[in-house]
C-alpha cells in the first residue's frame, strides 16, 4: 500500500512538474539569436525562449507589405512605434511590459527613481502562459503575440472611411520567411487577413478581393545599444528632432522638462584629431528594388551628406551602397531607402527607430513613392513647348523607367528631383526637421520643400536647367555641425554649440519648421512649402510669367503619341496651377510678421510685423490672381480638350472640378483657382491679425483688403467678353460665399465678424441700386446675390444653401 501511494505522488509530482524547454521543443525547427525561437510545422505555432526576466529591450513594429493607397497610408516598411519593453514573470505568467519614459528622475537616488516610477502609469502589452523552463529560462508561444494587429491596421482602415475590418484569425498565420534571428536582433513576422463587408473606395482600387485585405506585419525586439552614448541637448534654434521628458530630478531653478536630440552614434577614432575617421561609419542602404536610373540617382543623393560630415571633422563617416542582396529592409542593423509602390502619388517619408532613453537613433528608415517621378513629368509636360514625352507617361510608364533616355531633358529633371528627395528624406532619418525658409537663402537646405526653378530666356523660352539644386545646402552642413561634432576633450561643449549657432545667424541664414510654414493662415513671411526666391512678390509675378508661357504654347503637342487626346487635361493641371504655392507664400505678406526661435540674450528680435508697403505690393500681386484673363485659357485650347475615351473614364485622380459632365468646364477650374487666393486671403486668422489694433497707423488692415477686394470685382465694369465675365461672376460669386462664411465664423474675432458684415451689407445696397443696370446673366447675379445677403441678415446662416465648393486638384506633394 504504501508503495502505491508513493507511486502515486510521484506520477502526480512528474505531472505537476513542468517541461524542460528541450522536452517542450522537441522536433521543433530552432532559430538561435537575440531572443532564439522554435517553429512547431506540426500545429504551426512560434515559441519563444525569454533567457532571463526584466532585461529591457527595444520592441518595433512595422508593415513589411504595404495596401498601395496613400490616402490610407498603409505602406510597404513603414514603421510603428518604438518602445523600451521587458519581460516579467508573475507566477506561471509572462509579462511584457513598456517603461513610461515619459517621466523621470535622472538621479543616483533609487528611492528618487522610484517615486516617478510609481507615480505614473505603465503598459502591459501581452500577457503570456509559461510553457516550460529550463535553468532560469523560460519558453512561452508567441504566436497569438506576433499575429494581431499590433500595427493598428483594422483602426487606420476605419479612420481613413474605409470599412469596419476585423483580424481574421483563421486566414492569419506566423510568416516564416521574414521571421529571423541575429545576434543583436530577433525579426518576426506575420501574414495577417482582415474581413469587412464594407470595403470603401481605396481598398476596392488596390486589393484583388476588396472583402479580404491581407498585409505582412513584422515585428523586431532590439537589443539595447551599449553603453558609451552621449546624448546632446536640444536648442530650438538647431534642426534635430529630440526626445522630451520630465525629470523630476532637476534642481527646482532649472527647467522640468528636458529635450535630448536624435542622431546617430558617431565618434572619431582619434578625439583629439580636427578630423578623423569614425570608429564605425554610418551606412545607408539603397533597395534594390528600385530600378536604374533611379537606383543612382537615389544614390547620388543620399551621397551629399558626407560633405557635411566632413565639415563636422569626420573623414568617410557616411556612405551609401545598394542594398546586399537577401537582406531585410526591416532587420535594424540596415539604414535603408525603401522603394515604395503606390496606385497614386504621395508623400514619401524619412522616419527612424530611436532609442526612447536618449535619442540615439539605431535605424534610419526612408520609404519613397515611386510615382513621384510621373508627378514631375507631368509638370515638366506641361510647361515644355513641344513636349517630346517619354514611356513613362504612357501606359505602364513605370516598366519604362529602366529605358528612359538620359539626354532628355524632362529626365534630366525628374531625376535632379530624385537625387535631392533622397537626401531630403535621408536627412529627416539623420535627425534634422524641415527648414521652410531655406529658400529665401538661395536654396540653403534640402530640408526645404523644393518649387522646380524655371527661368525665362531672353527668347522667351523656358529654361529647366537649373530647376533643383544639386548638393547639401549651407544650412544642412551647420546642422550636421550642431548635431554630430565631437568637441576636443576638455572643450566647453556649451559654449562650442553656441558658437555653431552664432555662426549661421551672423550669416543671415533662416531656420522655420512646420508649425511655422503648413497652415495657409501662418504668419511668417518666409515660412512656405514649394516656394522660390527671396521675395515672395517677385517671385509670384515670375511663376504668373511661367504659367502664361505655358498656356500660350500648351497643346496636344503634350500627349506622347498613342495616348488618349483627353490626356491633355492631366498635363494641363499643373500649369495652370503652376502659381499656387508662390500665391500662398504672397499671401502670408498680409497681416505677416517676421520673428525667430530666439533665445534670451542672442539678440534676435522678437515679433515684427511686415512693412506696410510690404504688404500692400503683395496684395496687389495676389489680387492679379483673380484677373478674369489670368483664370482664363486659350480659346484653341479648349477645343484640344475632349473627354475621356472609352475605358478612360476616373483613369486620373487629379482632373479638374466639373459641372458639366464629361465637357471641360473651364469655369469650374477658373472658379478652383479663384478660391486658392480667398482661402489664403480671407483665411480667418489672417483676418484676425489684419483686424487687430496695429502698432503703426500706416499698416495695413483688414477693412483696406475687403475694399480692395470688393472694389476690384462687384465695384469694377463687367468685361465686354462674355467668356471673361462669365469667369468674373464665378469670381464675385465665391467672394459672395466667402464674405459671408468668414462673418458668420465662431472661431474668429468679433472684430472680423463685424467688419466682414459691414461690408456685406455695403454690397447689398450696392447691388440694391446696381441690378437691373446690366441684363442678362450680371443682373441674375445681382439680384441672386442680394436675396441671399437678406436672407443672411435675417437668419442664421447655413453655407450648405449656396452651392457645393469645387475641389481644387491636389498640390502636394510636388514630385514627392
Amino acid at each position: 500500500m504504501r508503495t502505491f501511494v508513493a507511486l502515486v505522488l510521484l506520477v502526480a509530482t512528474a505531472f505537476c512538474q513542468p517541461l524542460t524547454i528541450e522536452e517542450k521543443t522537441k522536433g521543433f525547427t530552432p532559430r538561435k539569436g537575440f531572443f532564439t525561437f522554435w517553429w512547431d510545422a506540426a500545429k504551426g505555432r512560434l515559441w519563444l525562449e525569454i533567457p532571463q526576466m526584466d532585461d529591457p529591450f527595444i520592441y518595433v513594429h512595422s508593415l513589411a507589405s504595404g495596401l498601395g493607397s496613400n490616402p490610407v497610408g498603409l505602406d510597404r516598411k513603414k514603421l510603428g512605434g518604438t518602445r523600451v519593453v521587458h519581460f516579467t514573470r508573475v507566477g506561471p505568467r509572462v509579462l511584457l511590459m513598456q517603461r513610461n519614459l515619459k517621466f523621470r528622475a535622472l538621479s543616483q537616488d533609487a528611492a528618487e527613481r522610484a517615486a516617478v516610477e510609481e507615480s505614473f502609469a505603465q503598459s502591459v502589452l501581452f500577457g503570456f502562459d509559461v510553457a516550460a523552463e529550463s535553468a532560469g529560462r523560460v519558453l512561452v508561444d508567441a504566436t497569438d503575440f506576433i499575429v494581431r494587429d499590433a500595427q493598428g491596421i483594422a483602426r487606420t482602415l476605419k479612420r481613413a472611411k474605409q470599412g469596419s475590418f476585423k483580424l481574421d484569425r483563421k486566414r492569419s498565420v506566423p510568416w516564416l520567411a521574414g521571421t529571423k534571428a541575429f545576434p543583436r536582433n530577433t525579426e518576426f513576422e506575420a501574414l495577417l487577413t482582415f474581413s469587412a463587408e464594407d470595403p470603401g473606395r481605396h481598398v476596392r482600387q488596390t486589393t484583388p478581393t476588396p472583402h479580404a485585405v491581407t498585409l505582412r506585419q513584422h515585428h523586431s525586439f532590439v537589443k539595447l545599444p551599449p553603453p558609451g552614448y552621449q546624448p546632446r541637448v536640444f536648442d530650438p534654434r538647431a534642426p534635430s528632432f529630440s526626445v522630451s521628458f520630465a525629470d523630476y530630478a532637476t534642481p527646482l531653478d532649472q527647467p522640468l522638462q528636458q529635450r535630448w536630440i536624435s542622431r546617430h552614434r558617431l565618434e572619431k577614432k582619434d578625439p583629439a584629431a580636427k578630423v578623423s575617421e569614425p570608429k564605425k561609419p554610418i551606412v545607408y542602404y539603397v533597395d534594390r528594388g528600385a530600378p536604374e536610373p533611379v537606383r543612382t540617382a537615389l544614390l547620388e543623393g543620399a551621397r551629399w551628406w558626407s560633405e557635411a560630415f566632413e565639415a563636422a571633422g569626420f573623414k568617410d563617416a557616411f556612405r551609401v551602397e545598394v542594398m546586399p542582396e537577401n537582406a531585410d529592409p526591416l532587420d535594424v542593423r540596415y539604414n535603408v531607402i525603401n522603394w515604395v509602390h503606390r496606385s497614386t502619388r504621395g508623400w514619401s517619408y524619412g522616419s527612424s527607430v530611436t532609442d526612447p532613453r536618449t535619442g540615439e537613433i539605431i535605424k534610419g528608415h526612408v520609404l519613397l513613392g515611386s510615382l513621384r517621378v510621373r508627378q514631375d513629368r507631368l509638370i515638366f509636360e506641361g510647361l515644355e513647348k513641344r513636349g517630346a514625352c517619354c514611356g513613362l507617361a504612357a501606359p505602364g510608364g513605370m516598366d519604362a523607367l529602366a529605358a528612359l533616355d538620359p539626354k532628355s531633358d524632362p529626365v534630366t529633371v525628374s531625376l535632379a528631383r530624385l537625387r535631392q528627395l533622397s537626401a531630403h528624406e535621408v536627412g529627416h532619418t539623420l535627425g534634422f526637421a524641415h527648414n521652410f525658409a531655406a529658400s529665401v537663402n538661395d536654396r540653403a537646405s534640402v530640408m526645404d520643400y523644393p518649387a522646380p526653378l524655371v527661368k525665362v530666356r531672353p527668347d522667351g523660352t523656358l529654361d529647366f536647367s537649373d530647376a533643383y539644386a544639386v548638393g547639401i545646402g549651407r544650412w544642412d552642413i551647420y546642422g550636421v555641425r550642431y548635431a554630430y561634432t565631437q568637441f576636443a576633450p576638455g572643450a566647453d561643449e556649451k559654449a562650442a554649440r553656441n558658437a555653431i549657432v552664432e555662426e549661421w545667424l551672423a550669416a543671415g541664414l533662416h531656420f522655420l519648421s512646420d508649425q511655422d510654414a503648413r497652415s495657409l493662415g501662418s504668419a511668417h513671411p518666409l515660412a512656405h512649402l514649394w516656394d522660390n526666391g527671396a521675395d515672395a512678390v517677385v517671385a509670384l509675378r515670375h511663376a504668373l510669367e511661367v504659367r502664361r508661357i505655358a498656356l500660350a504654347t500648351i497643346s496636344a503637342k503634350n500627349v506622347p503619341d498613342g495616348r488618349p487626346r483627353a490626356a491633355l487635361e492631366e498635363t494641363l493641371v499643373p500649369a495652370y496651377l503652376h502659381h499656387r504655392f508662390q500665391l500662398e507664400a504672397a499671401a502670408k505678406l498680409i497681416g505677416g510678421y517676421h520673428y525667430t526661435y530666439a533665445l534670451r540674450g542672442d539678440r534676435q528680435p522678437g515679433a515684427i510685423p511686415v512693412a506696410p508697403e510690404r504688404q500692400r505690393a503683395a496684395l496687389a500681386e495676389v489680387m492679379r490672381c483673380l484677373n478674369a484673363g489670368q483664370l482664363s485659357l486659350p480659346r484653341r485650347l479648349l477645343s484640344e480638350l475632349p473627354p475621356s475615351p472609352f475605358g478612360g473614364r476616373g483613369a486620373t485622380a487629379e482632373p479638374f472640378p466639373r459641372r458639366t459632365g464629361a465637357i471641360f468646364d473651364l469655369l469650374a477650374a477658373a472658379e478652383s483657382a479663384a478660391d486658392l487666393v480667398l482661402a489664403a486671403v480671407l483665411h480667418p486668422q489672417r483676418a484676425a491679425r489684419l483686424a487687430a489694433p496695429p502698432a503703426d497707423p500706416k499698416q495695413l488692415k483688414l477693412a483696406e483688403v475687403l475694399d480692395t477686394l470688393l472694389g476690384s470685382t462687384w465695384s469694377a465694369v463687367p468685361s465686354k467678353a462674355p467668356h471673361l465675365a462669365a469667369i468674373q461672376r464665378v469670381v464675385k460669386r465665391r467672394i459672395l460665399d466667402r464674405l459671408m462664411n468668414l462673418a458668420a465664423n465662431p472661431s474668429t474675432s468679433a472684430d472680423v465678424r463685424s467688419l466682414a458684415a459691414a461690408r456685406l451689407r455695403t454690397l447689398r445696397t450696392m447691388l440694391e441700386n446696381s441690378i437691373g443696370g446690366f441684363g442678362g446673366s450680371e443682373d441674375a447675379l445681382r439680384r441672386m446675390a442680394h436675396e441671399d445677403l437678406s436672407r443672411f441678415f435675417v437668419r442664421p446662416w447655413s453655407p450648405d444653401g449656396q452651392g457645393t465648393t469645387l475641389e481644387t486638384p491636389p498640390g502636394s506633394p510636388i514630385g514627392r
